[in-house]
């Protein structure tokens, strides 16, 4: 679909000189005489290359919409995850740098969201946050509760993260799957 590059926000999906791409950031410029032009900061879906392109506002761009499918995370086979669509019941298996860091926090029953370009699998969102298991953590020491310090941790899936000093092996916290930060102690 064509659309003025004006238009252009971060997340949208861009088919530029045969290749996928989306926008990260852009800046509208107004130079002393002449149009305004809209610098844009894409990256490769596929390989992960930064460009950054310039346009003239009215200047028309071919923006693509990617399907999008509530998938259920089935298992993990070497650098494959496998998951199946909710709808059709197909299932289908997505290569891990297309998931990236997060894959660590897939959880067997999980609900994705997978976005697909002509059937290929180009993106999963996780939810933002899920519930794991502290398996190690340092003890607490007495009258550090009060002072604002982290201590490492990990989690069941050996993940470390940073946890307030009064988390204690055993209990379960929620971690935001974009960093793997702590966000709170999990409400059982």
């Amino acid at each position: 679909m064509k659309v003025n590059a004006i238009t252009l926000r971060p997340g949208h999906v861009l088919d530029h000189n045969g290749k996928l791409w989306v926008v990260s950031k852009y800046d509208i410029m107004q130079p002393g005489k002449g149009a305004s032009v809209i610098q844009v900061e894409m990256r490769d879906i596929r390989t992960g290359n930064k460009d950054n392109v310039r346009f003239r506002t009215q200047e028309t761009v071919e923006r693509v919409r990617l399907e999008q499918a509530d998938c259920q995370y089935l298992y993990a086979e070497g650098d494959d995850y496998h998951f199946m669509n909710n709808e059709s019941y197909e299932q289908f298996s997505v290569p891990g740098d297309v998931i990236g860091e997060p894959a660590r926090f897939l959880q067997e029953g999980m609900i994705c969201v997978v976005e697909t370009y002509e059937s290929e699998p180009l993106n999963v969102d996780l939810p933002d946050t899920v519930t794991m298991r502290i398996v190690e953590a340092e003890p607490v020491v007495k009258g550090q509760t009060a002072s604002s310090s982290y201590k490492p941790a990990i989690l069941e899936n050996g993940a470390k993260v940073m946890v307030p000093p009064h988390i204690e092996n055993g209990i379960r916290i929620v971690v935001k799957t974009e960093d793997g930060s702590y966000v709170e102690r999990a409400k059982d």
